[in-house]
């Protein structure tokens, strides 16, 4: 497990969830006005800012500490950094993963939701990992705090599996 993951040590009602990246896998369906694209460096304030606004423990800290730590991580790669862009071309909802095929956040934007970009984010990460020859994503989320997300991982396929992997 990444260092980034063991730092955060499992708390109650968390789980870790798996995909099988097998034949079964279907493109992602963009909602309309909607759009991804890659992460770029002048993403990395709005991403901070979503992370902010999305999660109860916000990003890890201020912008100034958060994004030297994660663009200086070994397991940083921008290009699995997935972002959803919103009509106006704000940031809508992003997929930051790590190159070990853990999805280190699936953040969507509050007046987003309900759209399907969170599936749609989810899939295109499964498919760019198995593109790169992974055999499965994992993630962490806590089924009590987070039963919207937990629901959409389990239609999307993913299944417990132990905190080692």
């Amino acid at each position: 497990m990444h260092e980034n993951t063991i730092a955060r040590l499992p708390a109650a009602d968390d789980i870790r969830l798996r995909k099988l990246l097998d034949d079964t896998l279907t493109a992602p369906h963009w909602p309309q006005g909607f759009v991804m694209r890659a992460f770029e460096y002048r993403d990395a304030p709005a991403l901070h800012a979503l992370l902010e606004e999305v999660f109860d423990d916000g990003a890890d800290g201020p912008f100034d500490e958060w994004w030297p730590r994660i663009a200086g991580d070994a397991e940083f790669d921008p290009a699995l950094c997935f972002l959803a862009i919103d009509g106006k071309g704000l940031l809508a909802g992003a997929a930051p993963c790590w190159i070990s095929g853990f999805v280190k956040d699936l953040a969507v934007h509050p007046e987003s939701r309900r759209q399907g970009l969170g599936e749609a984010l989810m899939r295109q990460v499964f498919l760019t990992f198995r593109e790169r020859g992974a055999t499965h994503v994992d993630l962490k989320t806590n089924i009590v705090k987070n039963t919207a997300a937990f629901r959409l991982y389990e239609r999307l396929g993913m299944i417990p599996v132990d905190w080692e992997g």
